[in-house]
């Protein structure tokens, strides 16, 4: 029997739990399957990512387990370190 939702007639919003989630690897040439929310980062490092306007910023020193709440559409592997990314 499948586990029942008491939430799915919930409008989802950007604070609520995401519902879209989808593991991802840092890729210098190519975007993210879905412009995220949020950015689980498994193995910490650096973070290299570029907005949604095309602005890269390097999140320096990210910890292992971090959800780092941002909208991008691309995680970079130049100078990107950290691994293991979900994409929230």
């Amino acid at each position: 029997m499948p586990a029942e939702d008491k939430f799915k007639f919930h409008q989802q919003q950007l604070g609520s739990p995401s519902r879209d989630f989808v593991a991802a690897t840092k890729d210098d040439n190519n975007d993210l399957p879905q412009v995220s929310r949020a950015i689980y980062v498994g193995t910490g490092g650096d973070v290299n990512v570029t907005r949604e306007d095309g602005t890269v910023v390097l999140f320096k020193n990210v910890g292992s387990g971090t959800i780092l709440p941002i909208r991008c559409f691309r995680i970079k592997a130049a100078g990107t370190t950290a691994s293991d990314f979900v994409v929230l």
